[in-house]
């Protein structure tokens, strides 16, 4: 068995090979336009071809193109590792084969976080109304098995905060479009709330004041 080593976002957007991909709060993903349903069909069999006794991908075919996750479930760092970098070279030789670019502003991941004093409770009730199963190695973490819904994150409170929203959304789109999202969403009506922690990750609010973050892993650590 080989070494699993893990790495960080940014040293994945830095290996060469990569640069069809973007990392986001799920883990690698790519999206490639085929122009076709019948082109995409095929890229995904060239993918399942290249990808055969080597690993696996989470894969999604629209009429449009092809969207390529690389998943790992638990572990730091998104769940990144070394064997990832050869898997996204393979799936965009594949690609490039069949003549399917790849357009990283087609990504991006929605995902509803939940503010908790008792994580396991609440996580108990989501997880019965949403016939969500939990993330394997995160307690915190429930997803839709059939990887359509939106994923739910159960996020530690210290204390009740009554003045402020209890459940908000996280975008997670790459790295490299995160500031023209949120410049976006402020010409939209938006606020900055606060951007301490960018260029990974920035709190917005709504005209009515209900928040949500932009995450955008690999920009920096």
């Amino acid at each position: 068995m080989h070494e699993v080593v893990r790495i960080r976002p940014l040293a994945f957007h830095a290996a060469g090979g990569t640069e069809d991909w973007r990392v986001l709060g799920e883990g690698a993903c790519a999206f490639f336009r085929t122009g076709s349903f019948g082109a995409g069909a095929r890229l995904v069999g060239a993918i399942g071809e290249a990808l055969e006794g080597v690993g696996t991908a989470d894969v999604d075919l629209r009429p449009e193109g092809v969207t390529v996750r690389l998943i790992e479930a638990g572990g730091e760092y998104y769940g990144l590792t070394e064997r990832h970098v050869e898997l996204a070279r393979l799936v965009s030789a594949a690609a490039r084969e069949l003549g399917a670019v790849a357009d990283p502003a087609g990504l991006q991941t929605v995902q509803v976080t939940v503010d908790a004093l008792d994580v396991p409770a609440v996580v108990a009730f989501w997880r019965a109304l949403l016939g969500y199963r939990d993330r394997a190695g995160s307690p915190e973490d429930l997803i839709d098995p059939a990887r359509r819904g939106a994923p739910f994150y159960f996020q530690q409170m210290d204390e009740p905060r009554p003045q402020r929203n209890r459940v908000h959304v996280d975008v997670w789109v790459p790295h490299d479009l995160a500031e023209a999202r949120i410049a976006a969403a402020i010409a939209a009506g938006g606020r900055l709330v606060t951007d301490e922690h960018a260029p990974n990750h920035w709190v917005l609010a709504d005209p009515e004041g209900n928040e949500a973050c932009v995450g955008a892993a690999g920009a920096a650590g």
